[in-house]
């Protein structure tokens, strides 16, 4: 299992000094942090199932970010396996202001998530104002990540790499990897959602 090299390490420490919530730290800016680290990620679904419901002409660049979203995780899960970074407050460095196991923090799913989203949203014209958004959102996120001791600011790096680059990559790839999915899973859709499409809560 490799492990960080120190100057992997002293920059994450001198980021972390600067980013990290303090002694006093407010109940205002830590239940914000809250919010955004524990629960921002579920606009990630939201939006991918409204799009899907609502956006016909928007499904492929919506299978598209959602498969570069489980794409990305996987490159996360091949990452854990090799390389182990223990998280600010496993090393003692202060409490983590929010619960989460001492497993290895290097990327960080939620924001490889959105910004495998963000990428691949922002790479279609009709799309790009929402990309921009969850874009904003994915760096709210890794604030608040880092803000709350449960990252380092190089996860949020690493994060944003991977998801940009599953994205990019599936991108180039899509007339052969996402074009070939989208008939049979529209089949399976109508299929499914035949009575939502007929009184009008989901479109054809």
């Amino acid at each position: 299992m490799l492990t960080p090299p120190a100057s992997w390490n002293a920059v994450n420490l001198g980021l972390y000094l600067h980013w990290a919530a303090s002694g006093s730290a407010g109940a205002v800016s830590i239940g914000i942090a809250r919010v955004l680290a524990e629960y921002a990620i579920a606009a990630v679904p939201l939006l991918l199932v409204w799009g899907w419901l609502r956006q016909p002409a928007g499904r492929a660049a919506l299978l598209q970010a959602t498969a570069a979203a489980l794409l990305a995780l996987g490159v996360n899960q091949l990452i854990g396996t090799v390389f182990f970074e223990p998280r600010p407050f496993a090393i003692g460095l202060g409490p983590a202001l929010l619960a989460h196991a001492p497993d290895s923090g290097f990327p960080s799913d939620h924001v490889t998530v959105l910004a495998a989203v963000a990428v691949s949203l922002l790479l279609h014209p009709a799309w790009r104002r929402t990309g921009m958004l969850l874009a904003a959102l994915a760096a709210a996120v890794a604030w608040a990540r880092v803000y709350l001791g449960v990252h380092w600011p190089l996860d949020m790096v690493g994060a944003v790499i991977v998801g940009g680059a599953t994205a990019l990559a599936l991108h180039a790839a899509r007339r052969l990897l996402i074009a070939p999915l989208l008939p049979p899973l529209l089949r399976l859709y109508r299929w499914l959602f035949a009575r939502g499409i007929q009184r009008g809560w989901a479109l054809f």
